[in-house]
């Protein structure tokens, strides 16, 4: 059932399927309490986000190499990142679909991204925000409070932060 309720929203996303869902519609609710997890980083060392979480706000992408709503984002999340990075903890969040970590590393060594790229090893962490799809952001703000969810590659990254200040 999940699996064919992603299937739908990848399909709506992409426009093959009735109108698009607003991205404050999918995934874990605006307002939610954010979940922590212990992570890996690249080289296998665990991160644990609630030394982060509830702490100062997040800005959390699940993204893959794969995706070309990721790569259309980016420039936007790295934009973000440079304005607000002493403010506000950013993380890459790669999920294992189609994916390996030695791929996400890689790609990760030869992007040079300026903030920590964390390794969802089984999907867990994905499916505790209810990620609906690849260039899923999260904004938590700092009292962990999910303040801004969406979707897609072009998502208004500065607004969506400033929720969460």
């Amino acid at each position: 059932m999940k699996a064919l309720r992603s299937l739908l929203v990848a399909l709506t996303i992409a426009g093959f399927v009735g109108p698009p869902a607003s991205a404050q519609d999918l995934g874990l609710p605006v307002g939610s309490m954010a979940p922590t997890a212990t992570l890996e980083d690249l080289q296998g060392k665990p991160v644990n986000l609630a030394d982060v979480i509830g702490k100062k706000p997040v800005v959390l992408e699940f993204w893959a190499t794969w995706c070309s709503n990721c790569k259309e984002l980016e420039p936007a999340f790295l934009a973000a990142q440079r304005k607000y990075g002493a403010q506000v903890a950013f993380y890459g969040v790669a999920v294992p679909i189609n994916q390996t970590v030695e791929r996400v590393r890689r790609y990760v060594e030869e992007h040079r991204y300026p903030f920590p790229m964390l390794w969802d090893r089984r999907g867990d962490y994905a499916g505790a925000f209810d990620v609906p799809a690849t260039s899923y952001v999260v904004v938590i703000d700092k009292s962990g409070k999910v303040v801004y969810t969406g979707i897609g590659g072009k998502q208004n990254l500065e607004a969506a932060i400033q929720k969460g200040l």
